[in-house]
């Protein structure tokens, strides 16, 4: 569930269709974003959660699968 919620948080700021978001797919590589980007889609991911996250962290994500782990431990 939460996999699918990112999915659409980063398919809506990147225009891209969410089935082609993979656990391995990076951001910048593979998606074509750009470090704005990133930080948008973690925006939208805190409120789509309701949650903070720490911004140092947010600056090392490079992986979708990185980015819900993030997620999950900012959810606990």
């Amino acid at each position: 569930m939460e996999l699918e919620k990112l999915k659409h948080v980063i398919a809506s700021v990147l225009n891209v269709d969410p089935n082609e978001i993979e656990l391995k797919t990076t951001f910048m590589e593979d998606l074509g974003a750009d470090s704005l980007d990133v930080y948008q889609i973690m925006m939208g991911v805190e409120d789509e959660f309701d949650i903070t996250l720490d911004p140092q962290k947010v600056e090392e994500i490079s992986t979708v699968e990185e980015a819900l782990a993030l997620l999950k431990a900012s959810v606990k």
